[in-house]
């Protein structure tokens, strides 16, 4: 199957890197190579990308896509969250600008056997680096029913996280749970007739909190980003597309004590924390998709951009 996947918020991303010809742009998650594309579109024979992705698929379907670059293209099979030590041994300091696009790829949830989707019944599987051992089925079958809870209610924000916390460990009392409809179905049933005929498939939240937990991507966000504005050059931007509140939530957070830091009281009449601002928003509200584009991919739906500039 074809690494195919639509880039997200494409044109309103390539507008805010503001990319300078010469400089050394950084794409976390490299994906299709999608981005990456278009910004080696805008690069002069002196600028040059560096991409990051840890799924191999991935690795592949960019080199492919990337193949008329190669010169100024430099891909790591690596997480994102080593970004800083990957450039030094590289001989990179300092970047001009740096993207992660933080949805599960299209060609992700389409490949049934990745184990990502709920609508179809594959093995759990739900890595997103296939060279991990941990799986989403053992997530399923060895957590406490405690622990459950807690990633689908932290995770997947799910008013029902006890009750299908509770419903997947009578279940696996039976028989291991092996596959995501499996684990679908339990879901299912754990959940009111009333509240399952509106608001999309109920598994959908579990089944999120569960890729978050296994894949520990909100750890490895909340790690990185301050290193990563530490990268950029003055100038120099980062831009983070994010898909649901939990991942936005982080983004904001970070940016906002990057371009505020101090943490005297208010009523001081000066600062004396000496905390000064590493730089800036370039938008005070995310940048949301147009109307166009949420009609063609509706995988665009929730999708948000921020982004911060480097002083």
């Amino acid at each position: 199957m074809e690494f195919a996947h639509k880039s997200v918020l494409l044109k309103e991303t390539m507008e805010q890197l503001n990319i300078r010809p010469d400089g050394i742009y950084v794409d976390g998650t490299l994906g299709g190579g999608g981005h990456a594309w278009e910004i080696c579109r805008r690069l002069s024979k002196k600028g040059c990308l560096i991409g990051f992705d840890q799924d191999a698929d991935a690795i592949q379907a960019a080199k492919k896509r990337l193949l008329e670059f190669q010169d100024q293209v430099k891909i790591i099979h690596s997480n994102y969250c080593k970004m800083r030590s990957e450039l030094h041994k590289n001989g990179i300091e300092k970047v001009d600008g740096i993207l992660l696009d933080l949805g599960v790829s299209s060609y992700q949830l389409d490949s049934v056997e990745r184990g990502f989707t709920y609508r179809e019944d594959a093995p759990l599987d739900m890595r997103m680096d296939q060279s991990q051992v941990r799986t989403a089925k053992d997530i399923v079958n060895g957590y406490t029913e405690s622990e459950l809870f807690r990633v689908i209610r932290d995770y997947g924000e799910d008013k029902f996280a006890k009750n299908i916390a509770r419903h997947i460990v009578a279940a696996r009392e039976e028989k291991p749970i092996e596959t995501t409809g499996e684990l679908a179905e339990i879901i299912k049933r754990a959940i009111p007739a009333k509240v399952r005929m509106s608001g999309g498939h109920p598994a959908k939240k579990t089944f999120q909190a569960i890729r978050i937990e296994l894949n520990g991507e909100l750890e490895v966000l909340k790690n990185s980003l301050d290193d990563m504005i530490d990268l950029l050059n003055p100038g120099g931007r980062i831009c983070v597309i994010t898909f649901h509140s939990l991942e936005d939530r982080i983004v904001k957070t970070i940016f906002k004590t990057n371009e505020n830091p101090c943490t005297c009281p208010s009523n001081f009449p000066v600062c004396v924390c000496g905390k000064k601002p590493k730089g800036r928003l370039t938008v005070k509200k995310p940048i949301i998709p147009g109307k166009e584009e949420l009609e063609e991919n509706k995988r665009s739906k929730s999708s948000k951009l921020r982004v911060f500039e480097r002083i």
